[in-house]
């Protein structure tokens, strides 16, 4: 990640169909998103419930939970 005046960047792409899981729980009680589209917005889709949701990437960079190394 690079941090540019309080904006996160992710700098990993994600592909499509990838899972990615967010730092807040949806109401559908899952935090797993499956991503559908990617580039400036992403679309991603919850596994819980099927809600599908637009972001923009700057968004998305702060709602990504960090993996721990």
């Amino acid at each position: 990640m690079i941090c540019v005046k309080n904006y996160i960047l992710i700098d990993e792409k994600y592909e499509i169909g990838e899972i990615i899981e967010l730092k807040k729980v949806h109401p559908c009680g899952v935090n797993t998103w499956e991503v559908l589209r990617n580039g400036v917005d992403y679309r991603l889709k919850c596994t819980g419930c099927g809600h599908i949701i637009l972001i923009p990437r700057i968004k998305l960079g702060k709602m990504i939970k960090v993996k721990k190394s």
